[in-house]
């Protein structure tokens, strides 16, 4: 199971305009990210590559902190 260090040390490695060590679990993603369809894109691939998880955009849309998503991301991987 991944931890939510792990999780957030992949995602900044995913954006590179995200500084390493910035994001921490209750950083709120607008703040972080740009989330347009290209960012968003590229998140929901992320996941589905390194997680073997399915998000949909709703799912990220409506996720207001790192520490959501990654909830997300755990309970799919925990149902698969």
């Amino acid at each position: 199971m991944v931890t939510i260090e792990e999780f957030i040390g992949k995602l900044e490695g995913e954006f590179e305009d995200i500084e390493t060590g910035s994001v921490g679990p209750d950083s709120v993603i607008k703040e972080h990210f740009t989330m347009d369809s290209i960012n968003a894109l590229i998140f929901i691939a992320h996941v589905n590559v390194e997680y073997d998880v399915v998000i949909d955009a709703e799912e990220l849309v409506n996720s207001e902190k790192v520490r959501d998503l990654y909830n997300i991301v755990l309970s799919k991987m925990k149902a698969a």
